[in-house]
C-alpha cells in the first residue's frame, strides 16, 4: 500500500524525475504510429509478445493485473507479460530513451504532456469504440486529453474526501448530524476535536490536498480546459487564507509538522481526528491500523459549492510498440467492467467507467462518497512541465502557516504562465 499512497500523495514529485529526462526521451521521429494516429489501419501489428509495465501498490495489485493480462493472452493467443516496476517514472523514461519501451504501461496525468509532446505516446483514445469512450467519466477523459487529442484510456481514479475517526468524534459529543457541510462547520468541529495529543484535522501540506479548498472556492490552478492560468485568483487566495486560519488556530496541522509522512499515518496513529485523503486510505487502514474506526463523508462545501481533486492513471501505449493493434485490444479488455470490478475488489481502486458505478457502490457502500464526487472533482492541470511547478508549489505550501497565501500563488501563476506560453 505504501507505494500507491506515495504515488497519489506526491504525484508531482514522482513525475518530476521522469520529466527531467523527457526532453531527450521518446522517439520523436514522427511516423503514422505517433501522436497523429487517426485510424486503426495505421496501427503497427506483429507477432511480438506484449510487455505491460505497472507501478504496483503491492502483491494484491500485481497478482490482479497479472491474472487479467494472462486471461487476455490465453483468449487472444498473443503473448503478454507484466513487469512490476521498482521505479515506474525512471524505468519508463529509460525505455523511451532506448526506443525499447514497454508496449502498455501505467501513466499519470502529470507525466502525459511531456511524453505526448515528444512523440513517445500513441494517441489511441479516439480509436476506442464509441460506446467504450463515452462510458469513461468526462473529467477523466479531460485529464488525458492534450492539445485536443484523447491519448489514453483512464485506468481508474481516486478522489479526496473527509475521513473521520468515529470514536474521537463520539468522545467530543458529536453525532452524524454534525458532519461538516460548510467551511464554518469544519472550523467548528476541528476546534472541538483538538484536544490533548489529538489535532482536529491533519493533512499533507501540499497542493494535492489543499487544492480541494481551491475547487470549493470556485477555482483551480488553471481553467478546466487548461487555456488560462488562474493560480492567483481571488478564489484561490481565499482558499489558502482559510486553510492558513486553521493552521494558525492549531486546529489543523500538516503531517510533516507532527512527524508523520502523510495524513493517513497521522490519522492511523490517533494523532488526527480527521484527515483529507483518497480511497487508497482504506488499504492502509486495513493493513496498518485495523483498530481505528472511521467514516468517509463528503468534504464540506466552500463558497462556490462542493469541490475536490481527483487523481488518475491511464493505460499508455508506446508509439514505438511493434504491436499497437494488440496493445489496444488488451487495453479494451483491461478497462472493461469485469476487469475493472476485479481490480476494485483486489486492491480498492474505483473504476473509470460510469457503467460500473452502481456495482462498485453496492460492493463498497462505506466508500460511496469517493465515487459520488466524480461529478464535481477536478484534476491537476495538463501542461507540459506541470509536475515541476507543482513540486515547487508544494514546497511553498508547506510553509503556509507563516507565508502570505497570495505570494505563494503569485509564484505558481508566473511558473504556470511560462508553461502555457511555450
Amino acid at each position: 500500500m505504501k507505494s500507491r499512497i506515495t504515488r497519489s500523495l506526491l504525484m508531482g514529485t514522482v513525475a518530476a524525475a521522469a520529466a527531467i529526462a523527457l526532453a531527450g526521451c521518446g522517439s520523436g521521429f514522427g511516423g503514422s504510429t505517433g501522436g497523429s494516429t487517426s485510424g486503426s489501419s495505421k496501427l503497427t501489428s506483429s507477432k511480438d509478445a506484449l510487455t505491460v509495465m505497472i507501478g504496483s501498490s503491492g502483491d494484491a495489485e500485481t497478482a490482479a493485473v497479472k491474472s487479467a493480462v494472462a486471461d487476455w493472452s490465453k483468449s487472444s493467443g498473443i503473448g503478454a507479460s507484466v513487469i512490476p516496476a521498482s521505479n515506474l517514472s525512471q524505468q519508463l523514461a529509460q525505455g523511451f530513451a532506448a526506443r525499447k519501451p514497454a508496449d502498455v504501461f501505467y501513466l499519470d496525468s502529470g507525466s502525459l504532456p511531456g511524453y505526448a509532446a515528444n512523440g513517445s505516446l500513441l494517441a489511441y483514445g479516439d480509436l476506442l469504440p464509441a460506446s467504450e469512450k463515452s462510458d469513461f467519466y468526462p473529467s477523466l477523459v479531460k485529464n488525458f486529453t492534450y492539445n485536443g487529442k484523447f491519448y489514453c484510456a483512464p485506468k481508474d481514479f481516486s478522489t479526496l474526501q473527509l475521513i473521520i475517526n468515529t470514536d474521537k468524534w463520539k468522545a467530543a459529543g458529536l453525532t452524524s448530524a454534525d458532519y461538516p457541510k460548510t467551511w464554518d462547520d469544519l472550523t467548528t468541529v476541528a476546534k472541538k476535536l483538538t484536544t490533548g495529543g489529538t489535532t482536529g484535522l491533519v493533512v499533507s501540506g501540499q497542493y494535492e490536498r489543499l487544492g480541494a479548498f481551491m475547487v470549493q472556492a470556485g477555482s483551480n490552478l488553471t481553467n478546466t480546459d487548461n487555456t488560462k492560468v488562474t493560480a492567483n485568483s481571488a478564489a484561490n487566495v481565499q482558499a489558502l487564507t482559510y486553510a492558513q486560519s486553521l493552521l494558525k488556530a492549531g486546529t489543523m496541522k500538516f503531517a510533516a509538522d507532527i512527524g508523520t509522512g502523510w495524513g493517513g499515518e497521522a490519522f492511523g496513529k490517533g494523532l488526527a481526528a480527521m484527515t483529507i485523503e483518497g480511497n487508497w486510505i482504506s488499504g492502509a487502514m486495513t493493513a496498518d491500523y485495523p483498530n481505528i474506526h472511521y467514516a468517509v463523508v463528503p468534504l464540506p462545501a466552500g463558497p462556490a459549492g462542493q469541490g475536490t481533486l481527483q487523481f488518475t492513471n491511464c493505460w499508455g501505449i508506446a508509439a514505438d510498440s511493434p504491436n499497437q493493434a494488440a496493445a489496444l485490444k488488451l487495453v479494451e479488455q483491461l478497462t472493461s467492467k469485469d476487469d475493472q470490478m476485479g481490480f476494485a475488489k483486489a486492491f480498492g481502486v474505483m473504476p473509470s467507467i460510469q457503467s460500473a458505478a452502481s456495482d462498485w457502490k453496492s460492493t463498497f457502500p462505506q466508500f460511496a462518497p469517493f465515487l459520488d464526487a466524480a461529478s464535481y472533482a477536478q484534476g491537476t492541470p495538463t501542461l507540459k512541465g506541470v509536475s515541476q511547478v507543482i513540486t515547487d508549489l508544494d514546497g511553498k505550501i508547506a510553509q503556509l502557516k507563516t507565508t502570505d497565501p497570495k505570494t505563494i500563488l503569485d509564484s505558481a501563476q508566473t511558473n504556470l504562465q511560462a508553461l502555457l506560453n511555450q
